[in-house]
Formats: C-alpha cells, structure tokens, sequence
C-alpha cells in the first residue's frame, strides 16, 4: 500500500501512527477502532497503520487470554484491511507463523522478547512484508542494527524499529531517549511504542500492571526527539479489554493528544 511506501522513504512531513487494541477480541470491536483512528488520522493526515494481535503467546499466566482462534483472528485483520482500505499489522512468534500471517498483514511485528531470534527475522524477511522488530527490554539500542542486518541480508530492506523501554528493576521499564535517534542512524524509520514502555510486568498476581496517565507524555517527548512513528494501543474500554488493558489508552482521549502531537510534529520540522 503508498502508506507503507511513505512511512519507508521517510518524506511525509507528519508522523505515522500504528494503533489498535492489543489484541483481537471481536471483529466488532477491531472495526470500531479502526473506524475511528482512521477518520482522526485522514482528518491529521497521518498515515495510519491498524494493530491487533491474532495471538499472544507471550502471556504471564497459564490461563491468560492469548486470542480468539489464529484463524478467526487473521481473517479479523484481513477484513479490516480490505473494509478500511488500510494496512495492518500483526505479531508473529513462531517462523511458520510468518508465510500464515503474511496473507493478511501488511507489516510483520516481531516481539521485543524475540527481537534476536534469527530463524524468525529471516522468515519475516523472506516473505517481502516490512518487518517491525522491537527492540528488546535488555537490548542496547546500538545492538538492533544485527536485527536490521539479519531483515536486510534476505534481500528485504523495509525494515522499522520500535522503542519501548529498557528494564528497570524487575517491574518497571525506562524510556532512553537517546536510543531513537541512535536507531534512525540505521537508516529505518523508528517508532515509539508508547503503551508497553509504561507497562509494569511481573506483578505478583501474574497480571501486567500499567501507567496509561503517561502516554502522552511518553509521545510527545518521542516526536519531540524525532520520532518517525508512534505506537498505541487504544480501546473503548480498556477496563474490560482481554489483553494489556492496563496499558492502553481509552479511545475517547486520542483525538486531543493526537491535536498536541500534530502541533508538537510541526514545530520541530518548520
């Protein structure tokens, strides 16, 4: 899609935005957010790039929600690809995952816990999608250019980068700002993921904690360094959302912080 064309040449005078609920819970509610993220950012001209996890295999607890059926949940993307007429993205975690989930993605999401994992990064690559890599909670931002090598060396150069957070202790994440103009130094376009750089893991009811009074502070200081991109997650209710509802940004509040961005965007570029 020209999104994706853009986002890669780095020429669109606005950020780009990657936003969804964390995962896929229903095709009701995945069009609901896509609906609204779309006309806010059409309105903003950002381009906008859908997020949902079809899985999350990466959960604390054995009885955790990790998603609705991988097949249900690829063909919830894939519809609001074809419905919205916009890009999505979705995780991968397993290589054979990659081909699967390529049918119905656009963008190809490798998860920060399995941002070294060569097999992975070379199947993603193989496929021609562009490949997001976040970067590891434990992971020097100087180390990520292996991960771009590892894309690039399949022949695919669209690659993206995504900061959120180092590990702080063992139940908090720290945003270093410095890692996002160290990443755009590898020629990729770098986004911050402004929801998982405020969750709090490894809470001792086996449920991740979060800090969502913070995204937006988290935003505007990424976009202020030069961020390419954003990431959030967003939902209607975060309250009862499956997965990650403690980190995710209620849906009402995103057009006003979207405003503050904009303006933030078109101060540092004029």
């Amino acid at each position: 899609m020209d999104v994706l064309e853009t986002i890669s040449r780095r020429d669109h005078r606005q950020f780009f935005l990657i936003a969804g609920p964390c995962a896929v819970e229903s095709k009701d509610l995945c069009f609901e957010v896509a609906e609204t993220v779309k006309k806010l950012a059409d309105e903003r001209e950002i381009p906008y790039v859908f997020k949902a996890s079809f899985k999350k295999a990466n959960r604390s607890k054995d009885d955790s929600f990790t998603g609705v059926g991988d097949e249900y949940g690829m063909e919830v993307l894939g519809a609001v690809r074809s419905h919205f007429g916009i890009p999505v993205t979705t995780d991968i975690h397993e290589s054979y995952q990659a081909d699967i989930a390529a049918r119905y993605a656009d963008v190809l999401q490798i998860p920060a816990f399995l941002c070294r994992q060569t097999d992975l990064l070379k199947a993603a690559g193989n496929t021609g999608k562009v490949v997001s890599i976040k970067k590891g909670q434990f992971i020097s931002p100087e180390g990520m250019q292996f991960a771009v090598d590892k894309v690039k060396n399949t022949g695919n150069d669209r690659v993206w980068l995504i900061e959120r957070g180092t590990t702080f202790g063992y139940q908090d994440l720290v945003v270093d700002y410095r890692s996002i103009p160290v990443m755009r130094g590898f020629d990729v376009p770098v986004v911050m993921d402004c929801t998982h750089a405020l969750q709090q893991p490894n809470q001792s009811s086996g449920v991740t904690g979060g800090n969502p009074a913070m995204i937006g502070t988290i935003a505007k200081a990424a976009i202020a360094v030069g961020a390419d991109g954003l990431f959030i997650e967003t939902h209607p209710n975060p309250a009862v959302a499956l997965s990650d509802g403690a980190n995710m940004l209620r849906l009402d509040l995103l057009e006003p912080l979207l405003d503050q961005l904009v303006r933030i965007r078109s101060a540092i570029i004029d």
